[in-house]
C-alpha cells in the first residue's frame, strides 16, 4: 500500500519473497521495519535488517531482493527527499555542499538513534491507516525529515545539498559495470552525463555498434558465464543480466548459442 501522491511510501507484504531492479531519482530516507532487504549496485551488495536506517542517494542503479523472515512479514517506510524542497531548504537555512559532491556510496547506512527512529515511527500512523496524507502534510514531513538528518549526521549536507547533475564520465566503464540493469538508454545517456544522441554518436565510435546490439549480445554473454560456469539456473538468471521475461531471454539465449539455455550443460 502506498500514500498517494508518493512523497512518503509503505510497503507492507507477507510470505513472498520479491525482486527486481529500479532507477533511483531522488534520495530516499528508509527505515526497515521488518524483514531483510538486500540493495546491489555494479559494485557491492548492502544488507538492512529490521531497525535499520538507510539513505539510498539519487541517481543510483540498484536491484533488490525484499525478504520476509520467519514471522513471514515485509516491512519499509520511506520518505522521498526530491530536488524542490531540498533547493527550497538549501536556501531558507543557508545549507550548501562542501565537498564538491565527490562519489561515495551508493546506499548510507545511518546511525540508529532514538531521533531519526522516532520521527519515522511517528508516520506509522498515517500510513497503516491508509490515509490520504496532504500535500502540505508531506512537505512538511519531508522537511522534518532533512532537519532530523542533519542533526543526527551533520556530514549529510554534503549528500542532500549537492544539487549537481552527472557529469560526463568514461563510458566504457561505465557500460561494462552496469550492462544488466534493464533500463531505457536514455537513462544510461543522463546518467553517464550525455544527451541520447550524443550517447549513441559516442557509444558507437567505442564498441563499433549500436548500444542495443551490444546489451543483448554481452547480457547473453553473461547469462551463458552464469549458466555454464556458475551452475546457475535460467529462471534465476534472466533478471539478473537485464531481460524482463524468462521466453524472451529464452528465445535470445537460443539464437545466439543454437541451445536453449536449460540444455546448456555445465
Amino acid at each position: 500500500m502506498n500514500t498517494n501522491p508518493s512523497r512518503i511510501a509503505y510497503s507492507c507484504y507477507y510470505s513472498r519473497t520479491r525482486d527486481g531492479e529500479q532507477f533511483v531519482p531522488e534520495h530516499v530516507f528508509s527505515y526497515q521495519v521488518a524483514g531483510r532487504l538486500r540493495l546491489n549496485n555494479a559494485d557491492k551488495t548492502y544488507v538492512f535488517n529490521e531497525g535499520d536506517l538507510r539513505l539510498i542517494r539519487r541517481n543510483q542503479l540498484v536491484k533488490f531482493l525484499k525478504e520476509p523472515l520467519e514471522d513471514g512479514v515485509f516491512k519499509t517506510l520511506s520518505v522521498y527527499l526530491d530536488q524542490e524542497v531540498l533547493k527550497s531548504f538549501s536556501l531558507e537555512y543557508g545549507y550548501q555542499a562542501e565537498t564538491g559532491g565527490k562519489a561515495g556510496e551508493t546506499v548510507l547506512k545511518l546511525k540508529t538513534g532514538p531521533l531519526c527512529k522516532s520521527f519515522l515511527d511517528s508516520l506509522l500512523p498515517y500510513v497503516q491507516g491508509n490515509l490520504l496524507i496532504s500535500e502540505d502534510l508531506q512537505r512538511l514531513k519531508q522537511r522534518e525529515a532533512i532537519m532530523v538528518l542533519l542533526q543526527a549526521q551533520p556530514e549529510l549536507k554534503d549528500v542532500l545539498f549537492d544539487f549537481r547533475e552527472p557529469g560526463k564520465i568514461d563510458l566504457e566503464e561505465f557500460m561494462n559495470r552496469n550492462f544488466h540493469f534493464n533500463v531505457q538508454l536514455k537513462r544510461f545517456a543522463y546518467l553517464t552525463g550525455r544527451s541520447l544522441a550524443t550517447f549513441k554518436r559516442d557509444f558507437e565510435h567505442i564498441f563499433h555498434t549500436s548500444p542495443s546490439r551490444w546489451l543483448m549480445q554481452r547480457r547473453l554473454q553473461e547469462a551463458h558465464f552464469l549458466i555454464r560456469e556458475k551452475g546457475k539456473a535460467p529462471s534465476d538468471v534472466y533478471l539478473e543480466t537485464g531481460f524482463e521475461d524468462l521466453s524472451h531471454f529464452s528465445f535470445a539465449f537460443k539464437k545466439m548459442y543454437g541451445v536453449a539455455p536449460s540444455k546448456l550443460v555445465s
